[in-house]
């Protein structure tokens, strides 16, 4: 069984990944938009590629953040408090 706090963590977790997939669904429908906007009224330049490669810069780093980073910084966090508390057992 679970305790509160691991719920809500859990619940804090899963509020993030839903975030990211509703990041990634604006951007899909925008961009597909931009697309079709472009390719239906001047086709002989395209432009929707640069909100295209801006934006996905955006998504890609708000997916590290939900899914890489979020774990990297914890375990960072708790390598340094193992490594904080080593060092003021061994002063006292």
């Amino acid at each position: 069984m679970i305790n509160e706090q691991q719920y809500q963590e859990i619940k804090r977790r899963v509020k993030r990944i839903s975030g990211f997939y509703r990041h990634l669904a604006i951007y899909v429908l925008v961009i597909a938009g931009l697309a079709a906007i472009n390719l239906m009224t001047y086709a002989d330049e395209i432009w929707f590629i640069y909100p295209m490669l801006g934006w996905g810069i955006g998504i890609a780093a708000h997916g590290f953040s939900v899914f890489v980073g979020e774990g990297w910084t914890k375990s960072w966090e708790e390598r340094k408090i193992r490594e904080l508390l080593e060092k003021e057992s061994k002063t006292n």
